[in-house]
């Protein structure tokens, strides 16, 4: 074999390697996010959501791994149909990975875990369809044709599965107030599935005729806490401190105190962290137009949903319980700040590489 036939061949095995990590990393978000459906996991169905990020940029890389190889190879034949392939089943992956997240955001809507026979039909059709993913998975990483026609066959039974559990739905004496829901998600979800691939257009014209690239996106974070006297107000100035570039942040309270503690403001500027002349404790009072446009909400004491009556569909929650303030700045005081600040300062750093990759900043 040639050095050039070498690196060919070594080029196409990083790509196949590549799709298969992709590949776990799907697989993984479509079992969480069924396990927090069906278990009422928020934690699970949030990390899920969370983990999208990176099989995007896994998705991103490979495109360009691809289109790489064939700007350097030349690939014809059997080389040309497997790239061809991995390219379409790079764009299919990410997709399922959109529907994973896609769960994970409906379990995170839901006041308790499907019950009953909506229950079991779910953990059944979750089942045959984890299985499915499972087995054409390895069908495609092994290009075991065999394997992939018989898996094949198990989407056309599925199917009928669906519309046997579809007639059950419109057979119940609320059938008229059902079917119009299902209708309007549908009609919803190919509107936005319309209006994202749109935006993806826009993207590849802007592309073509400037060669600019697509910006990072920029985070709207909130931080809640009961009063903003302390933990939001340490958080906030961490992630502004730290992470500037990547996101837009503002903490709150239930309960806002009458001025911030005065024991966090000599703390943090003990670490280089002086807060505005202005600042002080601010409301949880956004609208919720206003809650809408937040990307993450994190809760530094008790769950998410009990500052808001309504969490927003596209809105991750997170809860970082990271203990009490301090209520005096004696020895025992600051040993707690430096507990919170050293504690959330670790979890913005892994929240922000999550949704900006590690050159986060």
């Amino acid at each position: 074999m040639s050095h050039y036939e070498e690196r060919l061949e070594r080029d196409l095995l990083d790509i196949r390697e590549q799709v298969a990590g992709m590949a776990g990393l799907v697989e993984t978000a479509t079992k969480n996010a069924m396990h927090a459906l069906q278990t009422g996991n928020n934690e699970l169905a949030a990390a899920t959501v969370l983990a999208d990020h990176v099989i995007n940029r896994s998705m991103r890389r490979i495109d360009q791994l691809c289109h790489k190889f064939i700007a350097l190879h030349l690939p014809s034949a059997g080389h040309l149909r497997m790239l061809s392939s991995v390219i379409r089943a790079n764009i299919e992956l990410e997709r399922i990975g959109d529907y994973a997240v896609t769960i994970a955001r409906e379990s995170l809507q839901l006041s308790t875990p499907p019950s009953g026979s909506m229950s079991h039909e779910l953990e059944r059709v979750g089942s045959e369809t984890y299985l499915m993913l499972s087995q054409s998975i390895k069908a495609f990483n092994e290009l075991n044709p065999e394997m992939a026609k018989g898996t094949m066959i198990m989407e056309e039974q599925m199917e009928n599965d669906l519309d046997i559990i579809y007639s059950e739905l419109m057979s119940n004496d609320d059938r008229d107030t059902v079917k119009n829901l299902l209708a309007m998600f549908a009609v919803f979800t190919q509107l936005k599935r319309v209006a994202d691939q749109a935006k993806n257009l826009c993207e590849e014209t802007v592309f073509a005729a400037t060669g600019d690239t697509k910006a990072p996106k920029i985070y709207n974070i909130l931080f809640v806490d009961e009063d903003n006297s302390c933990q939001g107000q340490i958080a906030e100035a961490i992630a502004r401190k730290n992470f500037p570039e990547s996101g837009r942040y503002i903490s709150a309270g239930r309960q806002p105190a009458a001025a911030l503690n005065p024991v966090m403001v000599e703390f943090l500027e003990g670490h280089g962290v002086n807060l505005a002349v202005t600042a002080k404790p601010k409301p949880v009072d956004m609208t919720p137009l206003q809650l809408t446009t937040q990307h993450v909400i994190v809760s530094l004491q008790g769950p998410v949903n009990s500052y808001f009556e309504t969490v927003p569909f596209h809105t991750t929650p997170l809860e970082w319980d990271v203990g009490p303030a301090p209520e005096s700045g004696d020895e025992a005081g600051i040993q707690r700040l430096e507990e919170i600040y050293r504690d959330t300062a670790v979890r913005i750093r892994d929240l922000m590489e999550i949704l900006r990759g590690e050159g986060a900043f």
